[in-house]
């Protein structure tokens, strides 16, 4: 599988492409970051970046796009920007056809890392040590691109389906780490405890 993982943001737009199968070793296919003038006209911004990632996806050809889900911050300014960023992103993928997975950051954190509340160095470093980089990516947007897709990569049926465990081996600490964070994330989503109750 190979997976174009797109860290948004109008500024700087991460974007990132590994490839592999899931629950086994991630290669680095190429990474960069889309960069955006803030004094731009926010239409044209967009734009831009819109046909950056089309033109990513059209010469990597992944099998599935991972962008980062947006949840609301202090800072609204900031978090609306990041939004329409991802809304790019998601209508380039939909007009060639690709599927889109959307990935919290907590979900990211602990795929790479197995904790839900690591820090971006903590994320960057384990994304080196993943890929088997000479270097950690830089800036930040870049790492963090390159970790939605390994997340994705690593989100496959080996880490929920006991029958794929038992064929792919049983899930690394920080995959399970990862697998119930997510039930976590869904527990508190619907408003009940590991026990069912409101």
């Amino acid at each position: 599988m190979r997976v174009l993982g797109v860290d948004p943001g109008l500024t700087r737009c991460g974007v990132g492409v590994v490839e592999g199968r899931s629950g086994r070793t991630a290669i680095l296919v190429a990474v960069d970051v889309i960069r955006t003038p803030s004094g731009q006209d926010l239409a044209e911004r967009l734009l831009g970046i819109h046909q950056a990632i089309g033109g990513w996806i059209d010469q990597m050809h992944p099998d599935v796009v991972a962008v980062e889900r947006v949840f609301s911050q202090h800072n609204v300014r900031t978090v609306m920007g990041t939004a329409q960023a991802a809304g790019v992103a998601l209508l380039a993928a939909a007009e060639r056809g690709i599927p889109v997975s959307l990935h919290t950051p907590s979900e990211v954190k602990a795929a790479v890392t197995g904790n839900g509340r690591a820090g971006k160095e903590q994320v960057a470093k384990m994304v080196t040590r993943i890929l088997n980089l000479p270097a950690t990516p830089k800036p930040a947007d870049a790492a963090d691109a390159l970790a939605l897709a390994i997340c994705h990569l690593w989100r496959g049926s080996a880490l929920t389906s006991p029958s794929a465990t038992g064929s792919l081996g049983a899930p690394t600490a920080a995959q399970q780490r990862w697998v119930d964070e997510i039930d976590k994330a869904k527990r508190a989503s619907r408003g009940t405890s590991p026990g069912g109750k409101r």
